[in-house]
């Protein structure tokens, strides 16, 4: 479903159990110079990731100065995160002069250790082409440098490469764990354009060849992929960013099951097999 932006005053946009996305958590968190903000999420384990701004964060006790070094948005240097283990108490003070932070979670009932990624240790992978409209540039922030360090959580920025175009594509899902063809990960997005009165659309298709969802997305936009083929896609003249949020139900690899119809695509799509084999 789409959620539109709002005001969400530091408070979850998806959180704990949500009855459409349980394996989730998702908030967006404000701050200006000094301001302080402190969590706990029983049951997930979550990443702390600055969209804009600069936080000092830490994680009872452990402490990760001078994350995110992005300015106006998104588009504006390299993503930065810290991972916060299942339940943990993290706090972050704003050491800029405003900061939006997202945070990211997955249901996980194991503890393990924090830690930071900065800049260098981010997991790049660019693949599609303008021919095939499906040019895209991902930036794996928890992916598989990460894999034994982190429970069941997998969060990345997703980004056109160019303007317009289609993300997603060939239409896959992962709602149902059926190894080894498929694994139940929930999913959440948060959309930006550039400029940012751009806007796209996100597709939600329940059955192959039957008629689905279509929701108008635009920048702040939050959508939750609960079941079903999910493509997304920009209006031609414009850039579009969006936040992943993964969490498995078994494991963390990500097995996707690409749409019948449209599944012969994989072979007309530059490096989607790479892609695909990043989420792990």
């Amino acid at each position: 479903m789409h959620i539109p932006p709002y005001d969400n005053a530091n408070t979850p946009i998806v959180d704990a159990d949500d009855a459409r996305v349980p394996l989730n958590y998702f908030n967006i968190v404000k701050l200006k110079a000094g301001d302080a903000f402190e969590y706990q999420v029983p049951g997930y384990e979550t990443c702390i990731v600055p969209a804009t701004g600069t936080v000092d964060v830490t994680v009872e006790g452990v402490g990760f100065a001078a994350l995110g070094n992005r300015g106006v948005d998104v588009w504006d240097g390299e993503p930065e995160g810290v991972y916060v283990p299942s339940g943990a108490r993290a706090q972050m003070v704003c050491v800029s002069g405003q900061a939006e932070v997202f945070v990211a979670g997955a249901r996980y009932d194991g503890v393990l250790e924090p830690f930071d990624v900065r800049a260098d240790g981010i997991d790049k992978v660019q693949y599609g082409s303008d021919d095939t409209k499906t040019h895209r540039k991902i930036k794996h922030i928890l992916g598989q440098k990460q894999r034994d360090k982190v429970g069941r959580l997998l969060v990345s920025e997703l980004f056109t490469v160019g303007q317009g175009g289609w993300s997603g594509f060939p239409s896959h899902k992962h709602d149902t764990d059926r190894l080894p063809e498929e694994t139940r990960h929930d999913e959440t997005y948060n959309f930006r354009f550039r400029p940012s009165h751009g806007s796209g659309l996100q597709m939600l298709q329940r059955v192959d060849n039957e008629p689905g969802d279509a929701y108008h997305i635009v920048n702040g936009s939050t959508v939750l992929i609960d079941n079903g083929y999910h493509p997304c896609c920009a209006l031609p003249g414009y850039e579009m960013y969006y936040f992943t949020i993964l969490g498995g139900l078994s494991q963390r690899s990500l097995v996707q099951y690409f749409q019948p119809t449209h599944a012969y695509q994989i072979e007309t799509i530059p490096g989607i097999k790479d892609m695909v084999a990043k989420f792990k």
